[in-house]
């Protein structure tokens, strides 16, 4: 054997190592994801003390929702699950600062009620910073509520910073005392497509009305964004809407805010405008959700002064990005609203905050 065609089969047999190898590593890794996946499922939630007076039923009240965008989502932030480049937050400092920022905000706001979305803990994407002990810092005088909604295992893409573990959960604050809380599983894709969906839960806190005409339930959401066609957010929308329709019918307040990752005014680019890229991720509400319930929608929109909620985070915010509402309320029959959204231009997440005063009558 010629000493060309020796060093041709080291070539080969190097390369066929190399393939094996790597063929190791994916089915290895498959079947940690696999191994490692797990649902959270219901719990029975423990609120902070709080010695303050219970709810009256003779005044108005303020609660604000936010998604928070696990506190990476500058304005010049583009996440890579939304077509953009970024998995992790731009560094430590400056997500620390984003979260100040985000902390003095909603503290500024004096609401009564504030439920939070996407807070991380311990995660790759966000420096294992526990966002949750900034947000309760300035939360003060509140008890409050965490439920984990997601724990993902380790992601190892984009290959240039690997997304890592994704562990982010729902904040609730009240200036009134919540007496029982929970967490409530939702229902998720199934096969494959569970691995991106992630699990999902929203929760439920029970405050005590003094006049004991019932309690206000209060719900903190964020349904599926990442799924094959849709449904599945649909179908989580549903579960929660019975939710509330069996506490009404109990005599409860029911106030539920949040994500719903679907276009709730139908077509926002009838308000805001076409964008440069259209996008199909986020579909109306199917026609008939509603019907034969006493929970109705409360979609935050000033037609004089149209403000979207949401921004896609292809890249940087622009002029011409895809932009829609997909964040606001849910109340029963007994509860009385007005909802506006708060103008932030996007300074600190990829959301606008969501307001809104309601009267218990």
């Amino acid at each position: 054997m010629t000493k060309g065609k020796q060093i041709a089969l080291r070539i080969v047999k190097i390369v066929r190592v190399v393939l094996i190898a790597l063929v190791v590593l994916i089915a290895g890794y498959f079947a940690y994801v696999f191994l490692a996946y797990h649902r959270i499922g219901d719990q029975t939630l423990t609120p902070t003390a709080l010695d303050a007076p219970v709810l009256g039923g003779d005044r108005s009240y303020t609660v604000t929702s936010y998604n928070i965008g696990f506190g990476a989502y500058e304005p010049d932030y583009g996440f890579f699950m939304d077509g953009g480049d970024r998995s992790w937050a731009w560094s430590e400092e400056r997500l620390v600062a984003n979260m100040d920022k985000i902390a003095a905000f909603l503290s500024d706001q004096k609401s009564d009620f504030t439920l939070v979305q996407e807070v991380d803990f311990d995660a790759t994407r966000t420096y294992h910073l526990d966002e949750r002990v900034i947000l309760t810092k300035a939360m003060k005088n509140t008890s409050s509520i965490f439920a984990q909604n997601f724990d993902s295992p380790f992601l190892f893409y984009p290959f240039f910073q690997p997304h890592g573990n994704a562990r982010s959960g729902l904040m609730t604050f009240s200036t009134a005392p919540i007496s029982a809380a929970e967490r409530v599983e939702l229902p998720i894709e199934t096969g494959l497509m569970k691995l991106v969906d992630l699990d999902r839960c929203y929760t439920k806190s029970r405050i005590v009305v003094g006049d004991g005409s019932g309690d206000l339930v209060l719900y903190n959401f964020h349904l599926s964004a990442y799924t094959s066609d849709g449904t599945i957010a649909t179908e989580q929308l549903k579960l929660l809407l019975d939710d509330m329709e069996a506490e009404y019918q109990k005599g409860s307040y029911c106030i539920a805010g949040g994500d719903f990752n679907k276009d709730i005014l139908g077509d926002s680019s009838i308000y805001f405008g076409k964008s440069d890229i259209e996008y199909s991720w986020a579909q109306p509400i199917p026609e008939g959700t509603f019907e034969g319930r006493h929970v109705s929608l409360v979609a935050p929109l000033d037609e004089e002064d149209p403000v979207p909620t949401c921004r896609n985070a292809d890249g940087p915010y622009h002029k011409g990005q895809y932009v829609l509402t997909i964040d606001g309320f849910l109340v029963s029959d007994n509860v009385t609203v007005a909802s506006a959204v708060i103008d932030t231009g996007f300074a600190y997440s990829d959301h606008n905050p969501v307001t809104m005063t309601f009267t218990l009558a």
